[in-house]
């Protein structure tokens, strides 16, 4: 019985110490290619992009924060990326972030954030959505200078978007 217990033990520890959280530091190899294919980014719903921006921008204008620049190459693209996968798994998620985050850097980011939101048919709509969420409001307040969009619809119409958010 004292075997049992104790490869249960070694068992629990073994899962604790395997698992990890989104809090968790992640290595990011400095040999990884960060390449990403720039005509992703014309996948984007450029009309509703750009009236999320606005939208974000006058909040961010009112709060005495700069205005973002928008990005319609490498922040984009890795946005519609993970807005691609985020319709093929039908999940919404930041899986991946960390390379997104550390292919940015590699591009002179210094600092990245992400929104991602399914489902609102309108820029009013989700920008609300994440203002009124303490955590997507403070990535639309961070520290950044410029954004980049993944917003595409699923084949059964569904909106997903991506904003992802860097500072040079």
């Amino acid at each position: 019985m004292k075997t049992i217990k104790t490869s249960l033990l070694a068992m629990v520890l073994l899962f604790t110490v395997a698992s990890c959280s989104k809090e968790a530091d992640v290595e990011i190899q400095d040999d990884l290619n960060y390449t990403i294919d720039l005509n992703l980014a014309k996948k984007t719903d450029w009309e509703m992009a750009n009236s999320i921006l606005t939208l974000v921008n006058d909040h961010r204008e009112d709060m005495g924060l700069n205005r973002l620049q928008l990005d319609q190459t490498y922040a984009s693209a890795y946005a519609v990326d993970h807005t691609d996968y985020m319709i093929a798994t039908d999940q919404i998620n930041h899986d991946n972030f960390e390379e997104r985050k550390a292919a940015l850097k590699s591009r002179g980011a210094i600092v990245v954030g992400e929104n991602v939101a399914y489902g609102y048919t309108s820029a009013e709509a989700v920008v609300s959505a994440w203002l009124n969420s303490s955590g997507h409001r403070a990535a639309i307040e961070g520290s950044y200078t410029h954004s980049g969009f993944g917003i595409m619809q699923s084949d059964e119409g569904r909106y997903y978007f991506t904003q992802i958010f860097y500072k040079e």
